[in-house]
Order: C-alpha cells, then sequence, then structure tokens
C-alpha cells in the first residue's frame, strides 16, 4: 500500500474523555508507523501539552501544533521546522486592558515557553495551575513574540475582545473562539489553519493529497478534514464538521473511534 499521511486530531478525537490515549489506540498507531506511514498529530495544543502524547506513541514524525502555526519534527534540529508569531505587542497591550475588557486568564506561548498573569485551576492541563517568577506575564519576561494567546473571557465582553483585536491587530490576528462551551479564544496569526501545515507537510513529504486520512471533531478541524483527499469526521463530532467529511466513524472518542476505523481502513 501507498504511504498515506494520518492526521491526527487529539482532544474529542484520538484521546478520550479523560485526555488518555487507550493502549488500543497506542499499539494501532505504532502498528501504522511501523508500516512505514507517516503518524502526524495535529492539535490546537501546544508542544509542551502534546510532547507527552507524541512520546507515548513513539512516533518519530513531525508535529503539528497550535491549530498549524508550529510544525516541528521533535526533539531535532530540523531544517523545515517553521513558527509563525502573533506579536509581544499585542500580548503587553491585552495584558495592560485585561479589567476592561473582562479578560479573566491570559496565557502566551510559544514552542517552549508558557507566561500568564496568574495561575488558575478552572482548566487543568491548558490552564497553568502554578507558575514560577519567570512564567509570570509582564514586560519583562516577555521577551519575544508568542505564537499564541489563550483568553478565558467573561462571556459579556466577547465582542469587546474581538472588536479591540480586530481593530488594531486585525490585519495579521485572527480571534477565535473555542468549541466545547469554554469561554475561551486563542489569537493566533491570520490564515493559519491546521490544513495550512498539513498541506506543508504533504508537499515536503512528496505524499498526494489522496493519501492523507485526517480525524477531527470541532470547528478548528473543518479546513483539515475537507482538505484531506479522506477526511474522517467523528461520531461525536459537530454537524458541520459531518457535513464536509468524507466518512464518520462507527464509534466515537471514548470508544476507540480512531482505531477501530484505521483498522478497518487499512485492513489490519
Amino acid at each position: 500500500m501507498d504511504q498515506h499521511l494520518i492526521a491526527l486530531d487529539m482532544d474529542g478525537t484520538t484521546l478520550n474523555n479523560q485526555s488518555k490515549l487507550t493502549d488500543h489506540t497506542v499499539s494501532t498507531l505504532r502498528r501504522l508507523a511501523n508500516d512505514g506511514h507517516l503518524v502526524v498529530i495535529v492539535t490546537g495544543r501546544p508542544w509542551l501539552i502534546s510532547a507527552h502524547l507524541y512520546d507515548q506513541i513513539g512516533l518519530k514524525s513531525p508535529i503539528i501544533n497550535f491549530n498549524g502555526a508550529l510544525a516541528h519534527l521533535p526533539y531535532q534540529n530540523w531544517k523545515h521546522e517553521y513558527a509563525i508569531k502573533v506579536t509581544r505587542e499585542l500580548t503587553l497591550d491585552m495584558l495592560e486592558r485585561r479589567q476592561e475588557l473582562g479578560v479573566q486568564t491570559l496565557i502566551a506561548e510559544d514552542k517552549h515557553h508558557v507566561w500568564a498573569d496568574h495561575p488558575s485551576n478552572e482548566l487543568p492541563e491548558f490552564l497553568p495551575a502554578q507558575l514560577s517568577d519567570d512564567q509570570i506575564l509582564n514586560e519583562r519576561n516577555l521577551t519575544d513574540d508568542p505564537i499564541a494567546l489563550t483568553i478565558q473571557f467573561d462571556p459579556a465582553k466577547k465582542d469587546a475582545i474581538i472588536n479591540r483585536v480586530n481593530e488594531r491587530y486585525g490585519d495579521f490576528v485572527e480571534p477565535r473562539v473555542w468549541g466545547g462551551g469554554y469561554s475561551i479564544m486563542e489569537l493566533i496569526h491570520r490564515g493559519t489553519h491546521k490544513e495550512t501545515a498539513l498541506s506543508y507537510l504533504a508537499h515536503h513529504f512528496q505524499i498526494d493529497r489522496q493519501h492523507i486520512v485526517a480525524f477531527g471533531d470541532e470547528q478548528n478541524d473543518l479546513k483539515m478534514i475537507d482538505f484531506a483527499g479522506h477526511g474522517v469526521a467523528m461520531r461525536n463530532a459537530i454537524p458541520e464538521l459531518k457535513a464536509v467529511a468524507k466518512d464518520v466513524t462507527t464509534l466515537d472518542n471514548e470508544h476507540d473511534g480512531v482505531a477501530n476505523y484505521l483498522e478497518k481502513y487499512f485492513q489490519l
């Protein structure tokens, strides 16, 4: 069988509802990687909170983080790595105006760092519960442009934040509100999507679009699922994603839907 690129969203897709990989999923993905397929994690997560998933599967392929804003080959100095950043100016502006804009928690991140205005226990893993002195988000600690900002906000002030960003930084920054009922939005570089990074990797590894199998469940997977030659929506996916997908898994993310689908698709 021709080499395929298997693109995997994590939360709500490859991970179960406890944000874990099951043994069944890990063994299936390892087998496909060992068979010569390119298994690629394509996630909104930063590298810092997806490294353990990459390591658990035992991957040697590139990974895509921040919804396409970072593509890299972990633990190696890969000359094809890229990072698409926002600006330090935007970050400090949001920090200065956080009270008037209803910003409850502000987080800035790049490949190896996370800074936040204060610790938070509200969304474990995604919002840092502990911060060292050099991780406090301020003008002194933030010495470079971050890749992404994550904002936990007062729902009544959502439009105020979006308007502020669009008015002052809209030429290069795009606010995206998370799905799943969270009052959280991310600010990343305008036009940056999972599909952009996936296309980049497919071109680099000379894998035809028709040999891309991609899995997702949420709004941020739409362009990726539409782009892939074989885009698959999870059984638990939002209706908009199922509408553009070529197929839907029989099982949801809580019941190894990805592993089950791949076993049938590749006749393992």
